[in-house]
């Protein structure tokens, strides 16, 4: 087997049973939670419609609409809601470490707000980051 590397993707070379070479690029692990997040995510979207799964340029497979579900979370949390909603506003960081959102705006920039909702989410990205030692 011969592993080609660049920029983000791989390519796996293997041989079939006659020798002929068989190209593949591997599955990347999902997020955790990414299932469960494409069901918590239907909240956003016009009934009947569907959010995709999409592949990042490292192969990696993240579920569409986690950023705008945990903004409209963040709006109930703020409101008052709890129990399910911090529920799905935990199960959504991972997928937004690997998306970035917190490259762009730190958990302790998140914390620094005044909305309790950002709060609990920067709060749960910092747990997440000490649990993953990102």
């Amino acid at each position: 087997m011969n592993l080609f590397q660049q920029a983000h993707w791989v390519l796996v070379v293997v041989n079939d049973e006659r020798g002929h070479p068989c190209y593949f690029v591997p599955q990347m692990p999902k997020p955790k939670h990414t299932d469960i997040l494409g069901m918590v995510n239907q909240k956003i979207v016009a009934e009947g419609e569907t959010l995709p799964v999409v592949r990042l340029k490292d192969g990696s497979p993240v579920q569409t609409g986690t950023v705008a579900a945990m903004l409209f979370n963040i709006r109930q949390f703020d409101q008052g809601a709890r129990g399910e909603i911090e529920k799905e506003l935990e199960l959504a960081v991972p997928t937004l470490f690997k998306v970035g959102l917190f490259e762009l705006f730190t958990p302790e920039e998140w914390i620094a707000g005044s909305s309790p909702g950002r709060k609990f989410v920067g709060q749960k990205a910092i747990d997440f980051r000490k649990s993953q030692k990102l």
